[in-house]
């Protein structure tokens, strides 16, 4: 009976061992960042909204790791050092993530070992150029120009281009406090467009505002935005 009680307390021990073990693994410390690009040029979406998968092998785990992107269209995770496959699951996004042939979306390989900084090319539908946004006499102003990418046949209609404005850094249709839009068929000169929206008085006041530009796609849920911008009024 002693030596079956001195054998429980040893497997006991060896297992309280082991559970340390498990327990005291270093966290993931490696940085993995980037952003979303087209031809190097960063593409804005909604925060917190266009989602991504990161896949490693191994390690029991199987399934991936969502994250989602920022409204620059940045992303960072902290990871252990090993190879990882990324992707865009398909309906992500104002733009065209890379396929395989045989369809579905195709994956980037990375191979981690130490911090890394990885943009990701994608093919948006449109492209928002030379925003101009000013604030004055209690309203904030927009020109620009909209250029479409993607003509093949894949493209994709505008259904309406929106300027948003917010007290907060967080700009988009969700997250704003004052916003004007154009109905993609009423656009006749893609080339020169603006668009003006009234600041609304704010409590507590402040005396600068953030605004940006947000194109909506037929078909998809995601807008592509231009670059935020702080305007002092």
């Amino acid at each position: 009976m002693k030596k079956f009680f001195l054998s429980i307390l040893l497997l006991l021990s060896l297992f309280a061992v082991v559970s340390c073990k498990k327990d005291n693994y270093d966290p993931p410390s490696v940085t993995l960042q980037g952003k979303l690009v087209y031809n190097g040029e960063a593409i804005g979406v909604e925060h917190d909204k266009v989602t991504f998968e990161l896949y490693q092998h191994g390690f029991g785990k199987t399934g991936p790791m969502g994250n989602t992107f920022k409204q620059d269209g940045s992303y960072s995770m902290l990871l252990f050092n090993g190879e990882y496959k990324l992707i865009v699951p398909n309906g992500q996004g104002p733009f065209q993530w890379k396929q395989k042939a045989q369809g579905g979306p195709d994956s980037v390989v990375i191979n981690v070992n130490g911090n890394q900084t990885i943009d990701l090319p994608v093919t948006p539908y449109y492209m928002i150029r030379n925003p101009q946004l000013t604030a004055g006499s209690g309203k904030v102003s927009a020109s620009f120009s909209i250029e479409k990418i993607i003509t093949d046949a894949t493209a994709r209609n505008i259904e309406n281009v929106a300027l948003y404005i917010n007290r907060t850094q967080f700009v988009s249709g969700t997250d704003n406090n004052g916003s004007a839009s154009v109905n993609g068929g009423d656009i006749t000169d893609p080339s020169s467009l603006t668009l003006s929206v009234n600041i609304p008085s704010m409590n507590p006041s402040q005396n600068y505002i953030f605004a940006r530009i947000g194109l909506k796609i037929e078909g998809l849920e995601d807008r592509i935005f231009s670059p935020l911008v702080k305007l002092s009024f």
